[in-house]
């Protein structure tokens, strides 16, 4: 499995704006792409001045599949977002591959 993490942080003056794009468009179109089965937003708990910063995991089951997505719908799918957010919002994209994940048999309560 692998794991495209895409980092954004983003300028407060225009968070709301983006967040609804994202949620409600952009991850929905990467999603729609055939390449990600499953994606996950969340928020990095560290206190910016001026901004707030996300992740947002799209899990694939190939590296091939990642490819694909970087040369048929990425460039298209960044575009819209440089043009809705410009310099107020700055991405740097990191590759993951799960090596193994372990579960607790403790039910939190």
């Amino acid at each position: 499995m692998i794991i495209y993490n895409v980092t954004i942080n983003i300028e407060n003056s225009v968070h709301d704006k983006w967040m609804q794009w994202m949620q409600t468009k952009h991850i929905s179109d990467v999603l729609a792409t055939g390449k990600f089965s499953t994606a996950r937003m969340v928020k990095v708990l560290v206190e910016e001045e001026g901004s707030v910063t996300y992740s947002i995991q799209y899990v694939t089951d190939s590296k091939e599949k990642l490819k694909s997505y970087y040369t048929d719908d990425a460039p298209r799918l960044r575009q819209e977002g440089l043009q809705l957010f410009g310099d107020k919002m700055l991405a740097f994209r990191t590759e993951l591959e799960v090596i193994s994940e372990h579960f607790s048999e403790v039910t939190m309560q």
